[in-house]
């Protein structure tokens, strides 16, 4: 019989997600940190997890799908898209704590996933948290009210060079706007973050400093809590870009010491379309309405009107409740499969691909940092084979990576390219589907003239 969206979230939270699902715990996953010292990372025990994925139970171009597409979208479990399902088959209603049952239920999902995603990052109150279309989205709404209102001719806006266009472009408008700086941090040539150069970059009119926590292109982790640090000795505040930390990383945003921290629902199981900006509650108040319409306000007249508190003076129209529901059963995923397990396989994989990618004639990585500190995502080129080769090369042999500028072509520039092809891994990837990456990879080199 259905669980009721109430008894699904209880099981989240208090159980483990495969009682939700009807199974035993994936093996790979409930064994990955006790594994032999001859035992391959994520080996094929780990099939009844990977079965929890249906689109991982295709072919592609005769081939089973090995998905290496993860930096750009993961894959959604079962469980989540069984929780989307639910909502839309009991629960669909305008959320409304007052009205009828439906609409009672509708609100209660969506106090219940802010809630989760509070608990989840460790956010001191439910109310800072916003939820958006994404981390773009999350980014922007800081830009046009936080900075439009603090942000003058004269200051100066940090950035990194490894930034995301999402973390780059508001910026830019916003300094054009305002008749604002962006100063510009390189990385180090094996793609770490240069501490040195960030230090020399903060001045006393640094308002405001932009950071990716995890580079899409480089995979490497960035010290966010001694940029934070750093910057808060000169006053200003700090935005994290946690859309490739989040899958990887425990965030607690207390103990990073940010202001801003935004991140996106797709690319940790969850659907798309959602995304969660968390503020600092000091800096919640002052924040004016991004958007303005219905819900977002009481007291309202023909000429005048009240906004809400906190997060929901953000919650204008009718909310995205289904995508809040799904990102609640993908948060409880991954915290029943433990942080400790999810980063240890996934370092497991990191330690596997490096040595086998350098392995591969003529590729270049691009950054050649080291096992440490880093996510298993992995940006190169091959002399002679195009980028949307690589691509294609791979997908005929139904292998998913990404190529081209990565929407981050600053940063490839910095390593002399102007595109590159990138594979990136997640939970449900096995070392098989390396192989059959780095086997595509050496195919397409031999073949280059």
């Amino acid at each position: 019989m259905p669980l009721s969206r109430r008894a699904v979230l209880r099981a989240i939270s208090a159980g483990p997600v495969w009682s939700i699902l009807g199974g035993a715990p994936a093996e790979g996953l409930a064994v990955a940190g006790t594994q032999s010292a001859g035992d391959r990372p994520l080996s094929p025990n780990a099939a009844p997890w990977r079965q929890w994925f249906p689109a991982l139970q295709q072919d592609v171009a005769g081939h089973p799908l090995a998905y290496l597409d993860n930096a750009a979208t993961t894959l959604r479990p079962r469980a989540v898209i069984d929780a989307i399902v639910r909502f839309y088959e009991r629960d669909n209603a305008n959320p409304s704590a007052t009205m009828h049952t439906l609409a009672k239920r509708a609100a209660a999902a969506q106090d219940a996933a802010r809630s989760e995603v509070a608990r989840f990052i460790n956010a001191p109150h439910a109310g800072e948290v916003i939820f958006t279309r994404g981390t773009t989205e999350g980014i922007n709404l800081v830009a046009g009210t936080w900075g439009a209102a603090h942000v003058r001719a004269g200051d100066e806006i940090v950035v990194t060079i490894a930034e995301h266009a999402s973390n780059l472009f508001p910026w830019q408008r916003l300094a054009r706007q305002a008749g604002a700086r962006m100063r510009v941090v390189d990385v180090r040539d094996d793609g770490r973050f240069d501490i040195d150069g960030f230090t020399r970059a903060l001045t006393s009119r640094t308002r405001l400093v932009a950071i990716a926590h995890v580079s899409n292109v480089l995979g490497v982790v960035y010290p966010v809590a001694d940029i934070c640090e750093l910057a808060r000795r000169r006053g200003a505040v700090v935005l994290v870009d946690a859309a490739q930390s989040a899958p990887h990383l425990k965030l607690d945003v207390q103990q990073l010491g940010c202001d801003f921290l935004a991140f996106s629902s797709h690319k940790m199981l969850g659907p798309m379309g959602v995304g969660v900006l968390w503020v600092r509650g000091g800096l919640l108040a002052g924040l004016p309405p991004y958007h303005v319409g219905s819900n977002m306000a009481h007291g309202v007249d023909i000429h005048t009107a009240a906004a809400e508190e906190g997060a929901l003076r953000f919650q204008a129209g009718t909310p995205n409740v289904s995508g809040p529901v799904g990102l609640t059963a993908a948060l409880g995923m991954l915290e029943q499969s433990r942080h400790d397990v999810v980063h240890d396989n996934m370092q497991s994989l990191v330690e596997y691909a490096l040595p086998r990618l350098r392995s591969v004639r003529g590729l270049k990585l691009i950054g050649t940092a080291g096992p440490d500190a880093r996510v298993p995502v992995f940006s190169f080129t091959i002399d002679g084979v195009a980028v949307s080769d690589i691509v294609s090369g791979a997908d005929a042999a139904g292998v998913a990576i990404r190529g081209g500028d990565l929407a981050a072509l600053p940063l490839l520039r910095r390593f002399g390219v102007q595109a590159a092809a990138r594979a990136s891994a997640y939970l449900y990837n096995t070392t098989s589907d390396i192989d059959r990456l780095i086997a595509v990879l050496d195919a397409l080199a031999r073949g280059a003239k």
